[in-house]
């Protein structure tokens, strides 16, 4: 009985958070993406510790043929001097060395194989990895978009239905306007025909008269010759009022 209802509670909580991973689909998204870089880390680890291997069988490498000049030099000597016991010796233990150096060089081999392999095969699995969050990606964006596009298409229905319910209110408010619009327009017709335009006219012959006076005054004194005689004529004004006196 407790394992049913265990059984049950697991299958109402596993409901539960299908129910949250469907509305909120971005934070799932992310969570595997934090995932990738977890197992991407443990696995450079793993990495980083094989190929610290290879760098030791290298060195290893590296040493034993140091040491197989070393001891090959060493027994030709002694051999050439007649000390054979030495020449022995030395012979003995280059042969050791190179049995060791040829199972360091072999298993060096392997271990850069193996590496390689590794390497490639992280590369291949995480392309892939990447490849299928980028699709998901776009998938969820693409259906984000969907959704808005489906809800203002449900906006705009409602819309279109309440605009043609409200008809009659907005051919009452165009009739509105425009009564106050011509009402608008026929003060300011009236407006413009109370006005004196012959005086406006009056006005504005005086005011240029006056600005030509005081240009040809100004140009008199300033000596400056302005075109058709007109500082000659300003000139020319002074004296005949004199004379008239």
């Amino acid at each position: 009985m407790f394992r049913r209802l265990g059984n049950l509670i697991r299958g109402f909580f596993g409901l539960f958070v299908s129910g949250l991973e469907k509305k909120n689909p971005e934070a799932l998204l992310e969570l595997e993406k934090e995932n990738l870089r977890k197992q991407i880390s443990e696995y450079n680890k793993g990495l980083a510790a094989h190929a610290a291997l290879c760098e030791r069988l290298m060195g290893q490498v590296k040493k034993g043929e140091k040491e197989i000049r070393e001891l090959s030099a060493k027994a030709a000597a002694h051999l050439k001097a007649g000390n054979r016991k030495l020449a022995g010796e030395y012979a003995l233990r280059l042969q050791q060395i190179k049995e060791s150096h040829t199972t360091n060089v072999e298993e060096l081999a392997d271990a850069e194989k193996t590496y390689s392999e590794l390497k490639s095969a992280q590369e291949v699995a995480v392309k892939a990895a990447r490849d299928k969050i980028e699709a998901l990606s776009r998938d969820i964006d693409q259906t984000r978009i969907a959704k808005a596009t489906a809800e203002l298409n449900e906006m705009a229905a409602g819309m279109i239905n309440e605009i043609g319910g409200a008809g009659d209110t907005l051919n009452r408010l165009g009739e509105m306007v425009r009564e106050e619009k011509e009402k608008a327009m026929g003060r300011a017709r009236v407006a413009r025909d109370s006005i004196d335009t012959g005086d406006l006219d009056r006005l504005e012959t005086e005011r240029t008269a006056l600005e030509e006076l005081a240009l040809a005054d100004f140009a008199a004194e300033a000596g400056i010759v302005l075109e058709g005689g007109e500082a000659s004529d300003s000139a020319d004004l002074p004296a005949q009022d004199e004379k008239a006196m």
